[in-house]
């Protein structure tokens, strides 16, 4: 494995996924948020927890690109990333919002709407990464 391809890829998975999340959950699902305020942390303390999202979306690129890297093979590297970016996305998506949605209250509009705009943010992550990995020679 060559580490620098590696760091630059985990940090890139990183800011992508920060700044993705990001515009999905504090905007774009804000006031979907806001109708089931019961469920979330007060704006004080969701500040005071901020670091523990960078910290998640630290492990989340690391494990992102260190499980890409171990499936790299000769296909197209964007075919790559769509097909990795939509495995990912039933795993560390689809599943993690069904099970909130059967242990919280949480409206069925809402964890469709999670869902469907994960779904584009684990196209462009896998993407990215497959970018850093375009043949199997550069692992």
């Amino acid at each position: 494995m060559k580490w620098s391809r590696f760091l630059l890829a985990t940090l890139a998975v990183f800011v992508a996924s920060s700044l993705l999340n990001f515009v999905i959950h504090g905007l774009l699902l804000k006031s979907a948020y806001g109708s089931s305020e019961d469920l979330m942390r007060t704006p004080a303390d969701s500040q005071s927890h901020a670091i523990y999202l960078l910290v998640g979306f630290l492990f989340f690129s690391i494990g992102f690109v260190w499980i890409f890297i171990a499936g790299v093979n000769q296909s197209p590297w964007i075919n790559q990333g769509l097909h990795y970016g939509a495995l990912m996305w039933l795993v560390a998506s689809v599943s993690r919002y069904v099970i909130y949605y059967a242990i919280q209250p949480w409206p069925l509009g809402t964890v469709v709407e999670q869902i469907g705009l994960e779904l584009v943010m684990m196209l462009i992550l896998g993407v990215l990464v497959a970018a850093f990995y375009r043949t199997k020679a550069s692992v």
